[in-house]
């Protein structure tokens, strides 16, 4: 699986999936512009010792994640979709997309694939989730669908 993070701003969070992808296998693309740098230590931190671990892509905007992987399923995470995260049947080559922390992914993005936009059911006054967490959420409910496929 391919975890995409569109224009990620905090280094934690962006630790904090990386570790996720070193768990899980699942391959991370980074979206430019980022809000930090790769070297940034808080980045380094939260992701401990496991970068090595961690097939990591630098793209310069989200038209080239399209072009490299024409053919391959995209799912959107946005709180403003109406299909549920776990509604969705995913496959072992698909591309979880994730926008930035403080406006999720842009409008027009997600005007384009409309029927490829999923949610994470949560309270209505809930803004969202931390971004990490959410990763975490449809990443293992996509795992858990394909039995968990060479994890322990």
């Amino acid at each position: 699986m391919h975890i995409v993070l569109v224009e990620p701003e905090i280094p934690g969070n962006t630790g904090n999936i990386a570790r996720l992808c070193a768990a899980t296998g699942c391959e991370l693309h980074l979206i430019k512009p980022l809000g930090f740098s790769i070297e940034d230590r808080y980045l380094k931190r939260a992701g401990l010792d496991y970068w090595h671990l961690v097939k990591v892509h630098i793209h310069e905007n989200f038209a080239e994640v399209l072009e490299l992987y024409k053919g391959h399923k995209f799912y959107f995470n946005t709180t403003k979709a109406h299909k549920c995260h776990s509604d969705i049947t995913y496959q072992v080559n698909d591309l979880l997309v994730f926008g930035k922390e403080t406006a999720g992914l842009p409008q027009e993005l997600l005007a384009d694939y409309p029927e490829n936009c999923v949610r994470i059911p949560m309270l209505d006054d809930a803004r969202s989730l931390n971004l990490s967490n959410a990763v975490a959420v449809v990443v293992y409910e996509a795992l858990r669908q394909q039995d968990f496929p060479g994890l322990r």
